[in-house]
């Protein structure tokens, strides 16, 4: 996978890796929509069964990453950020391929995810095969007390 002549690296993390996601999602997440997970949800999600971290680099530096879950033949995209520096260079659908490659694997047929209302990476979702399915209604609550709607989207993972 090629980033503007770079190429993004993915590979599997942990809770050992708790501190780049902080770092990547402190950077990605404003905080005015309430999106971002705290330190201590992440590691706890992650000692669940069918719970993984994709972690992606860039020439050797976290860029960004992928939280999901699989239950039976569903899973979930339940975070993935970006970090600023290294948006619309390919790390994002770097990492959504990765997901999808993966759940495949599992045995998942399909994949689902939740999004806030007018997020740019909408479009990203889109491209990827995602189409809406529903919408939360002021799912997320920002730090000025205004809410925000979530949308959320499915892929059938077909071969």
């Amino acid at each position: 996978m090629s980033t503007r002549s770079r190429m993004v690296e993915l590979a599997s993390a942990g809770a050992a890796d708790a501190d780049t996601v902080d770092r990547i999602m402190a950077a990605a997440f404003d905080p005015q929509y309430g999106e971002a997970w705290t330190r201590s949800q992440c590691i706890g999600i992650l000692a669940m069964p069918g719970v993984w971290l994709t972690l992606a680099r860039v020439d050797g530096v976290a860029a960004g990453f992928a939280l999901t879950r699989a239950i039976m033949d569903e899973a979930e995209l339940l975070l993935i950020a970006v970090d600023p520096a290294h948006r619309r260079a390919g790390v994002g659908g770097a990492l959504l391929r990765g997901v999808i490659a993966d759940c495949r694997a599992r045995g998942v047929a399909k994949l689902h995810l939740e999004v806030r209302a007018n997020n740019p990476a909408i479009a990203l979702y889109a491209a990827h095969g995602f189409a809406p399915a529903g919408v939360r209604r002021n799912y997320y609550r920002g730090r000025d007390g205004a809410t925000f709607d979530a949308h959320t989207y499915a892929r059938t993972l077909g071969d």
